[in-house]
């Protein structure tokens, strides 16, 4: 199969307004939003009015009528700029409203997905336990069905967008019977904010992505119609993994930002930063390390690209994938890591931007399948056992 990662038009006139966007709204004001560890609301709202909470969904449900690469591209340019703002966003539609679009009935789509596309409301998605990160199989919440309600008990962590003032759902995985070997049949189902016995905690005090929203849920008897099960019954966990390979795209994407922004500020920096007579960018050492960190840039997009050309495609894409996903994270890191190097002594002040993506970068090898499980991933598709 030839690949051409080179954008269409349309793509690229997205693309560039969005980073005109990141530019001139997004780096003026974020610094301040994430020193306070506050949501970003007026900048929320600005990226509602454009339509990007909407780009890949179909214009009869409130969308822009995009694809996912329209979203990708989307995020790679904002998180160039800031990594809490992109990951609202890819929170929002990877997680919060594209397993309602994925899976969703008629009547679930038009009740919910206008508001979703339209940014007037965010989603989230209650995957992870206190007890079971990665081994999301081991989901402890139920939810037992009494009449026409599902009755739901649990507690649910690291929930992204779970918490702001206009945050409207989180669909929840839970164990809603048991098969006839014993195994248990975990099923998804939406929870309206606000539901009766639905408790949201107070905002995680995180290392990075602080001005993003990260919360703990718990359930206590939390009664929502049985029309909220989200698809067939038992077939949650099919689901979410359908969800995660294409969120690890998009994953992909904004750690491909965040890396291509400390290459943006380093060599800004290292124009204007003068040592021993001359710009320290004209040294061979700082050049040599620029260098490094443009082509792992480079090789991290063209990794998600091709991830998310095979599945515009309808081919298989969970391999690429999670290559793209484990690459990119791990460029992200070392790309923010030697960003830090070059500023030296600014590389550690918060008032610089590199400070937000050294501490932003961590996360990236850890949320939406760690690092290792990307590894495990990509052996099984190469046809190795189970260790």
């Amino acid at each position: 199969m030839a690949l051409d990662h080179r954008l269409t038009p349309e793509h690229e006139e997205l693309r560039r307004t969005v980073e005109a966007f990141a530019h001139d709204v997004v780096a003026p004001r974020i610094g301040a939003y994430y020193e306070r560890h506050a949501f970003p609301y007026d900048i929320v709202r600005e990226m509602a009015a454009m339509g990007l909470f909407g780009l890949p969904f179909p214009e009869e449900y409130g969308g822009m009528g995009g694809d996912y690469l329209a979203l990708c591209l989307a995020l790679e340019e904002l998180a160039r700029v800031d990594s809490s703002v992109a990951i609202t966003l890819e929170a929002g539609v990877s997680l919060g409203a594209m397993p309602l679009y994925r899976y969703g009935s008629e009547e679930q789509k038009r009740e919910w997905l206008p508001k979703l596309c339209s940014g007037e409301m965010l989603g989230a998605f209650g995957l992870t336990e206190p007890g079971f990160g990665s081994d999301a199989g081991g989901t402890r919440t139920t939810a037992v069905r009494d009449g026409d309600s599902w009755v739901i008990n649990g507690t649910k962590c690291f929930i992204t967008n779970s918490g702001t003032d206009i945050t409207g759902l989180v669909t929840v995985t839970a164990v809603t019977g048991r098969a006839e070997d014993g195994a248990p049949l975990i099923s998804t189902i939406v929870v309206p904010s606000g539901s009766p016995g639905f408790t949201v905690a107070a905002p995680y005090s995180k290392v990075g992505w602080n001005a993003s929203d990260t919360r703990e849920l718990s359930f206590r008897d939390v009664r929502v119609p049985a029309a909220n099960l989200l698809g067939e019954e038992g077939r949650g966990y099919a689901q979410f993994l359908r969800i995660l390979d294409e969120g690890r795209i998009a994953i992909s994407a904004l750690a491909t930002g965040l890396a291509q922004g400390c290459v943006d500020e380093s060599v800004r920096y290292a124009g204007e930063r003068e040592a021993f007579g001359r710009p320290i960018g004209a040294n061979q050492a700082i050049q040599f390390k620029l260098a490094d960190m443009e082509m792992r840039a480079h090789t991290a997009r063209v990794a998600w690209r091709d991830a998310a050309s095979r599945l515009l495609a309808g081919e298989p894409f969970k391999k690429e994938a999670a290559m793209a996903k484990l690459y990119s994270s791990d460029v992200a890191v070392t790309n923010a890591r030697e960003a830090t190097q070059i500023h030296g002594g600014y590389g550690f002040m918060n008032e610089y931007p590199v400070a937000r993506m050294w501490r932003d970068s961590k996360i990236l090898e850890i949320g939406e399948g760690t690092s290792e499980v990307q590894r495990m991933l990509i052996a099984r598709e190469l046809g190795l056992g189970r260790g």
